[in-house]
């Protein structure tokens, strides 16, 4: 059964804020193989008119993931989190994901289509700092796969 369209423009709340910590981000940064020092040393941050490390680009995914949870689990909506698959990503920034920043994320269900039997979801994630700041627009693909017939 299709996902109901209605739920398209669907905001849940702001998930609590996210600390973001210099050895997290050394630690994404050392995951993904990105060696630039800007994410590790604060000197070459501040060089580069940062006022602390900065994080990858893709550092916000498990942030932003975790506030489409809510989207995920929502009991209304229906969607089989056993038959999704991540179909795609997307990072708009207005400015890096710093050191020290305490990010919120707010979800919200861009659209639902049904393709060839399979729903296919897009949640976009506003994130802000605790001053309210916008920090990067995150785009999340889910593909639920159709159910197999037997």
């Amino acid at each position: 059964m299709p996902l109901d369209q209605s739920f398209v423009g669907r905001s849940y709340p702001p998930i609590a804020p996210y600390e973001v910590g210099r050895e997290k981000i050394r630690e994404f940064a050392e995951a993904v193989g990105d060696a630039n020092p800007a994410y590790t040393d604060p000197d070459a941050a501040k060089a580069l008119g940062h006022p602390d490390v900065i994080a990858p680009p893709t550092f916000v995914f498990a942030i932003a993931f975790r506030a489409a949870g809510q989207v995920i689990e929502d009991p209304q909506l229906g969607l089989d989190y056993s038959r999704v698959v991540h179909g795609d990503q997307k990072f708009a920034y207005s400015r890096p994901v710093r050191a020290g920043d305490r990010l919120t994320v707010t979800s919200t269900i861009e659209s639902i289509k049904s393709m060839a039997g399979n729903d296919i979801l897009d949640v976009r994630g506003e994130v802000h700092d605790e001053s309210g700041e916008h920090v990067v627009t995150t785009m999340i693909k889910l593909v639920a796969r159709a159910a197999e017939e037997g």
